[in-house]
Order: structure tokens, then sequence, then C-alpha cells
């Protein structure tokens, strides 16, 4: 059993060093790996081993070249993305890194992976399904009963984003105070469903992942709509937690840190979804203004 346990342990140390399923181990060059879809994790950081940036248009769309080499998925595929506007996000992604790639900050390169692999295999259908799960518990669909500043906080801030959306799409939502939450008529789950069906799977992607992040249906419609800011969205999608914090305090550096990392997921999860829609070309100076 030692020997086993001693097995193991060398083995952690071994992944935490080599990570599988990185998106430069196998994305450059080289076969994917056999084990890809037990860990389809990046490694958190890397040492930048390129030193242009650049973008080509190929058959399929366009590419990321990382000096000479041609960037990868982490099932090797190529990185070839449909529109320009985002390949130029993307590049400009991999650009900014300075001598340590990180890769916890590149939120637009892992959701072209996760659109090019499918690494669960999932169909248009099933990433509709995924999302409207989330409206049953809709953050700003759940109301307290108490304190009556907060439930006036909440009446305040979150009823006109439900009246905006309700009207928008001809649909009922509502709230309510009931841990079962409120409940969603048929027509407004199949209504929202048929809006999302406009959607390529590309954009789903990205919808999922913003909707994941605010685990709120509506916020992120107000987001695509333009209705909201990414700030608002955010600020609204934490109203309870910023109430307890203006009450009671928070520890300064880590409130900071995790607003801002929200920030900046659902940002590039909202640009994702504009940009992979985006028709029109832009000039391949530009990344090198």
């Amino acid at each position: 059993m030692w020997r086993r346990c001693f097995q193991l342990r060398q083995w952690g140390r071994r992944l935490l060093k080599h990570p599988l399923g990185g998106p430069i181990d196998h994305a450059v060059s080289g076969p994917a790996p056999q084990l890809w879809a037990r860990a389809y994790v990046p490694p958190t950081e890397r040492k930048r081993f390129y030193q242009n940036v650049s973008i080509t248009q190929g058959e399929g769309g366009f590419e990321i070249n990382l000096d000479h080499r041609k960037l990868k998925t982490p099932q090797a595929k190529l990185f070839t993305i449909p529109s320009e506007a985002l390949a130029t996000a993307v590049a400009t992604e991999w650009d900014s890194q300075q001598d340590t790639i990180k890769f916890y900050t590149m939120h637009l390169t892992t959701l072209c992976n996760t659109s090019l692999d499918n690494p669960t295999q999932r169909n248009k259908d099933q990433l509709i399904q995924a999302v409207m799960k989330f409206l049953d518990t809709d953050t700003i669909c759940y109301r307290v009963e108490e304190p009556e500043t907060l439930v006036e906080l909440q009446k305040n801030e979150w009823d006109p984003i439900i009246e905006w959306a309700e009207k928008r799409y001809n649909v009922e939502i509502g709230a309510s105070t009931s841990i079962m939450g409120p409940r969603i008529p048929a027509k407004t789950q199949e209504a929202l469903a048929s809006h999302l069906e406009s959607y390529n799977m590309w954009a789903l992607q990205g919808i999922e992942f913003v909707v994941t992040q605010l685990k709120s249906i509506v916020l992120t419609l107000g987001l695509m709509d333009l209705h909201l800011t990414v700030e608002q969205a955010v600020l609204l999608s934490r109203l309870e937690e910023e109430y307890q914090i203006q009450k009671w305090g928070n520890v300064e550096w880590a409130h900071d840190y995790e607003l801002q990392e929200l920030q900046a997921r659902t940002a590039a999860g909202t640009l994702f979804v504009h940009l992979c829609s985006e028709s029109t070309t832009v000039k391949h100076k530009l990344l090198r203004e």
C-alpha cells in the first residue's frame, strides 16, 4: 500500500510539472497525446517561447502563427478561426503575454479551443439546453424576504432588468422569494430557446461561458443585446454580496481580485460572442501597430 501511495505521489508531481492537454505542448507541433480527454486543462503558466505573433488566412479561416509555427488546439487540430476580428483579438492575447505565458488570463484562446475541439461532444441543441437550465435558478429571479433594505435594493436594481427582458422577448419571467424560485412558463422557455437558436455554435459556447459566470440568463441576454455593460451586469450578479460587503466590510485585496477576475471573464465571453459572427475583415497591419 505504501509503495502504491509513493507511486501516486510521484505521478502527481510529474503531472504538476508537465500537465496534459496544454495548448502549447502539442498545440504548435507534434501528435496529439493519448490522454488528452482525461486532462483537458492547460498548464497555468509557461515561459514565452516565441517572438512574433501573426495572422494568416487559410482554407478554413484565419490562423494564428507563433513565429513560424502554427497554433494548434489541445487535440492538435489547426487553430482556425472563422472571423478575422476574433483572430486579431486572440493574436493580441498571445502577443500581450510577457516573459511568462499566463494561460489562465487567455479566455478568448480557451473559448476558441473549446469551440474547435468540442471536448464534451455536444451538439447545438445540447448547448442550448445547458444554457436554458440556468433560467430556473436565475440569480435575479431569487429574492430575499429580509432585511428590508436588501429587499428594496433587489427590487430597485433587478426589477427593471426583468421588465426589460419580458418586453424585449415578449415573455413572462417574474421573481419569487420561494426557495423553489419562480415558475417559468413553458412559452417563456420556448421563446428564449428559439432566440438562442439564432446564434451559431461558437457564439453559444461564449453565451454558456458568460451565463456560468453571472449565473443569470437574463443578465447575459442584456449583455448580448447591449442593454447592459459588463460592469453593470457583474455588479447586478453580485448584488447581495456587494450589499453584505458594504455592511460588514471585506478582505480588501481578495474582493478586488475576485471582482476584476469576474469582469475579465465576462468581458471576454461577451466579446467572443459578438466577434464570432463578425463578418467584416480588418487589416493585418492592425496587429503590428
